[in-house]
């Protein structure tokens, strides 16, 4: 039976503003043990039906249609039977685990409290199922993470307390809402892999939303595509994405870089313009304005969902047109900068040596307190030539962001030197000098966090102009609308504040502000994780362009491998405070590399059939840097250690060419062999 038939589904927000249509006569279904995905930009309504599914509303909402739980509609169902289903019957994932976490009450408490609610199971019984099901979820250690509290728990441990919480009544549907989105790429990994036993044990249904297209790719046997409120597309998985029929779903893979390299592909396709607003949806096909095979009467019918073969609709005049010609919009093919090879002549414009950050951190009460130090940087060496890119990557806790913040002087410094255009900049931001201040600026992950919500755009730029003495006063709104126009924007944009503008939109202001300075180094943390693919390329190949026109370096953090392999010249792979692996970005990414990142290559989430890495699955977490493992830091969960050397000693750099330094005791040639016939007996 069905698990899940939503039948001409309507839903539409009311508000001062107008009637926003955010879900738009959706029909799809949902079979037992089936991972259903939806995809699209942000805004085009795919958490709507999430909540719809729920019935989590709010009071000024009009809905229409049908949402058949099997033999229940969710849409016209009473309070009773809702609060019966939900939870229950159907359970929801949401994308922060820390939003559906209770900050003060214990993992046990909140685990028990579901049973208890729903069944009445209390004491032993209750507890004992809540431990089964944490290590039905691989949860390290379950007796343990029971008594702890959220704030206790890294991410991934948190999400799959979230998950267990979902699972623990066993439903028939499971509605998650971006729940990787924040992950790293190897907990994200083995996240999908839990899902996918899970969904085959308890035959469950799972609705699985995300913008991620490689990890739809992984987890969904079929796929639907939104784009303003509408299911545009649909189709099994391998189908959709080998055989796109709609050229907004033909964008949105043309969008992820794939395993390529700036320097061998140019830059990244990115869809023109942006969602329409739902409250003044264009006549016709919503797509028109942004499709390169529209044509005049695509403004003034709207085009239906038709079989476009076995399995696979689409809604679009000229579906045709774009099987035919998938490659029809020509990708933009700017100037490179040449890829490094050999040594360089050049000197070095940031040169880091032997880098230390430790803090120290007080445990137990007042009086009896005492601290421990924890190692998040521990002698770390490397350098970045002017006008070139260095990748930093690396799970979550192992010290990338802390490298930056050392390097901007927002982080003390332990010991070592960071030499910065020939003058020391190992100390603090505070002591830095207002020009040291101009030659490096950052932009961080959240840019709702580092724009102030009280000014303007214009605002918000003039500050670094005055603050560095850019410009004289009379010149500073050109100067202004000049730094617009080269992230894209325009000066419409002068008087908007944060709260104004999209997500792509507020990045491209806080890059703005970071090149207003004239720097010569950009320190980019995390920059574009939470934007949607062509957003993301759009920033990605916005970043590339004004290096090239400035001239300036940038350090590029991200735990998307794509993205750092095609934005790099140089990646340095981090574990647990240490350099594991260093050297020219295509390197990294071919065999011989460092076990560690090779597991980081495998868990690289994939959109082409035939194109997915073997699988290596990191059992555990990454080590507390209080306290670090002796010998090779990464040999707890090193699925090829050799022995007691990996425990006892810390491995020496082995050159393995062109200044591509590995950090193991594995000789190269060993690692060269086993890892070149692992990936060829996966290719065959």
């Amino acid at each position: 039976m069905t698990v899940l038939d939503i039948r001409h589904l309507n839903v539409s927000y009311v508000s001062s503003r107008g009637i926003a249509q955010a879900v738009r006569d959706l029909s799809l279904t949902i079979q037992p043990s089936e991972t259903y995905g939806l995809v699209g930009e942000s805004g085009c309504g795919k958490s709507t039906v999430a909540l719809a599914i729920m019935r989590y509303l709010p009071r000024r909402t009009r809905l229409d249609g049908q949402i058949l739980f099997q033999d229940t509609d969710i849409a016209t169902a009473p309070p009773a039977v809702l609060g019966q289903l939900r939870g229950n019957r159907i359970a929801m994932v949401y994308q922060d685990p820390q939003s559906s976490l209770n900050p003060v009450l214990t993992i046990e408490k909140q685990l028990v409290e579901v049973i208890t609610a729903h069944e009445g199971a209390t004491g032993e019984d209750a507890r004992r199922r809540v431990i089964e099901m944490l290590e039905q979820v691989r949860m390290p250690d379950p007796a343990y993470v029971l008594q702890r509290y959220p704030h206790q728990l890294s991410g991934g441990m948190q999400q799959r307390v979230v998950i267990a919480m979902a699972l623990l009544l066993r439903p028939d549907l499971v509605v998650m809402d971006e729940p990787t989105t924040g992950l790293d790429v190897t907990i994200e990994a083995g996240v999908l892999d839990l899902l996918n036993d899970l969904r085959r044990e308890f035959k469950m249904a799972i609705l699985f939303i995300s913008h991620n297209l490689g990890v739809i790719a992984r987890i969904c046997d079929r796929v639907g595509v939104m784009y303003a409120g509408e299911l545009i597309e649909e189709a099994p998985v391998r189908q959709l994405f080998d055989r796109p029929h709609h050229p907004y779903t033909t964008g949105l893979l043309r969008c992820v870089p794939q395993a390529i390299s700036r320097h061998t592909s140019g830059a990244l396709y990115s869809i023109p313009g942006r969602v329409p607003p739902l409250t003044a949806l264009p006549r016709g096909c919503t797509f028109a304005a942004r499709c390169a095979f529209a044509e005049p009467g695509c403004t003034q019918g709207a085009p239906q969902l038709e079989s476009v073969a076995a399995g696979h609709a689409a809604r679009c005049f000229r579906w045709r047109t774009v099987i035919e010609q998938p490659a029809a919009v020509p990708v933009p093919q700017p100037p490179s900068t040449p890829a490094k090879s050999g040594t360089s002549n050049r000197q070095a414009l940031l040169t880091v040596s032997n880098l230390r950050v430790y803090f120290t951190q007080l445990m137990g009460l007042l009086g009896l307190a005492r601290s421990r130090r924890i190692r998040v940087i521990d002698d770390v060496s490397f350098s970045l030539e002017p006008q070139r890119t260095l990748g930093i990557v690396g799970e979550s806790g192992c010290g990338k962001s802390t490298i930056a913040g050392a390097v901007a002087g927002l982080k003390p410094v332990t010991s070592g030197r960071i030499d910065f255009g020939g003058s020391d900049f190992t100390r603090p931001i505070a002591r830095r000098s207002r020009a040291a201040l101009r030659q490096m600026q950052m932009v961080f992950q959240n840019s709702d966090s580092s724009l102030n919500p009280r000014h303007t755009v214009e605002k918000t730029l003039r500050r670094p102009l005055r603050c560095f003495n850019i410009v004289p006063r009379g010149h500073e709104r050109a100067h202004i609308i000049g730094l617009l126009k080269a992230v894209n924007l325009d000066e419409t944009y002068l008087d908007r504040r944060p709260r104004q503008l999209s997500g792509g939109e507020k990045q491209r202001v806080a890059i703005a502000r970071a090149f207003a300075g004239e720097p010569q180094l950009i320190l980019c943390d995390e920059p574009i994780s939470s934007l949607d693919v062509s957003v993301q390329a759009a920033v990605l190949n916005l970043l590339q362009q004004l290096q090239r026109e400035r001239r300036v370096a940038l350090m590029f953090i991200a735990h998307d491998l794509n993205v750092v392999r095609y934005l790099s010249d140089e990646v340095a792979v981090i574990y647990l405070g240490k350099i594991c692996e260093i050297g020219p970005a295509e390197a990294i990414f071919q065999p011989p590399y460092h076990p560690y990142t090779e597991a980081l290559v495998s868990a690289i989430p994939v959109i082409h059939a035939g194109a997915q890495p073997h699988a290596i699955r990191l059992e555990g977490s990454v080590p507390s840097p209080a306290n670090p493992p002796s010998g090779c830091r990464f040999h707890t969960r090193c699925p090829r250690k050799i022995g007691s050397i990996c425990e006892q000693q810390e491995p020496l750099g082995q050159d393995a060419g062109d200044s591509h330094i590995i950090y193991c005791h594995i000789p190269l040639t060993e690692l060269r062999a086993v890892q070149t016939q692992t990936v060829a007996q996966h290719s065959n």
